[in-house]
């Protein structure tokens, strides 16, 4: 979506073992690449071999009261907080996942949509926490932890 402009990881504070079998046949069925798609703890990228962040957007409410990390540089945060569609079990899985992406890409479109190169950090995190209260926020947390 980006067009070469951000390159995106996924991480989380508690991986399962395997990416969830419906993200994974959703993003297949979408033509995404899914074949390195795997869990991975946000640890690997908050040491000082990590790669560099400029943003990091928590979507979990799960996770809303634990401590995150001192991320290097320390990068813009944001919390865009959705439903876990792998909390849904039987009918309406699937549903709930094309719901997540749905939110998901509708946020990152209004991210990409900012003017990266003259907005101040100011502003930036302003409407970072406003596309966080977008359709299909859940619950509120601050854009500082």
């Amino acid at each position: 979506m980006g067009e070469g402009r951000f390159r995106a990881y996924s991480a989380g504070s508690f991986p399962k073992g395997d990416v969830h079998p419906a993200a994974i046949a959703l993003l297949g069925e979408l033509g995404f690449e899914t074949g390195d798609l795997r869990p991975k703890s946000w640890d690997e990228f908050s040491g000082a071999d990590a790669p560099k962040l400029d943003f990091i957007f928590t979507v979990c409410d799960n996770a809303a009261g634990e401590t995150c990390p001192i991320w290097p540089g320390h990068p813009m945060t944001a919390h865009w907080g959705i439903e876990d569609p792998a909390a849904v079990e039987g009918p309406g899985q699937r549903e709930a996942f094309e719901r997540a992406l749905h939110y998901l890409s509708n946020r990152i479109s209004l991210f990409l949509a900012l003017p990266h190169d003259s907005i101040d950090e100011m502003a930036m995190a302003r409407k970072l926490k406003e596309i966080g209260r977008s359709e299909g926020a859940t619950g509120e947390r601050e854009a500082s932890e």
